[in-house]
């Protein structure tokens, strides 16, 4: 079987294209998740790669689970419910711990309908920009099951309490407008327009400073969850490193440079 994910370079850029469009770019089947967890050791080892657009092939971004292995590979088809709890910690949850953990700016151009999981790896991403035919939607209540893969967590942060208890605990579908106006994705384009708009906009990304993004990238990420005085200590210990870059000398240089023209 062909990798699932598709990897190509844009400069500064990596685009990584979920590419098995007959399954909807279903998430669960085998070896799915250590393809993501190696695209993301390989982004945080690779300084050249400075942001990441992840979208999917075909009218899909992703269906989330496989239905049709869902239950054999996760479920009760397991026989004992040790083995599911093992089946989800070593496999769909290592996902959100790697993704979440890139040390680089990452942006979901969401092409078609983010079901389950889907909509979860959406929010995993910190700029969401969607197509005018994605459709978001939280559907594991509608199997009669939970959001096994933190949607819990990533959901209520994307579009708050509110909207995400609307959308986990309907199950129903929301389009790309509604989604802009919660919050979920922040600007909705034509389909045609999606990668190139997406890429112009990691391009933009991508022109700033290498190690400044990477210590900005990571915290916003923990501005997420950890006190005012804790992240102020991580602001002061990543501002003295930032200083002593030459990156930043370059930068500073040439703010001045052009002050005096």
């Amino acid at each position: 079987m062909s990798p699932f994910l598709k990897l190509e370079r844009d400069g500064p850029v990596l685009i990584a294209t979920m590419n098995r469009p007959e399954t909807r770019n279903a998430l669960s089947d085998a070896g799915v998740v250590e393809e993501f967890v190696a695209c993301c050791e390989q982004v945080n080892a690779d300084l050249s790669i400075r942001a990441v657009v992840l979208t999917g092939a075909g009218p899909a971004f992703s269906s989330g689970g496989n239905l049709k292995s869902i239950r054999t590979e996760m479920g009760a088809g397991l026989g004992e419910p040790p083995l599911s709890r093992l089946a989800y910690r070593n496999g769909i949850q290592r996902l959100p711990l790697a993704w979440c953990n890139l040390e680089v700016p990452t942006i979901a151009a969401v092409n078609g309908p983010a079901h389950g999981a889907g909509n979860d790896l959406a929010t995993m991403c910190d700029i969401r920009i969607a197509a005018e035919s994605a459709v978001f939607c939280e559907t594991f209540v509608k199997l009669g099951l939970i959001a096994g893969d933190g949607g819990a967590w990533l959901l209520p942060r994307a579009i708050g309490m509110s909207n995400a208890c609307e959308m986990a605990f309907t199950g129903e579908p929301i389009d790309a407008r509604q989604a802009l106006a919660w919050g979920l994705v922040s600007r909705v384009v034509p389909d045609g327009e999606l990668l190139e708009q997406s890429l112009q906009l990691a391009g933009r990304i991508a022109a700033n400073p290498p190690h400044a993004l990477r210590m900005t990238k990571r915290l916003m990420r923990e501005g997420q969850h950890t006190r005012l005085d804790t992240l102020l200590e991580m602001s002061a210990g990543f501002q003295a490193l930032a200083h002593h870059t030459a990156e930043h000398e370059q930068a500073l240089a040439g703010f001045l440079q052009r002050r005096k023209r």
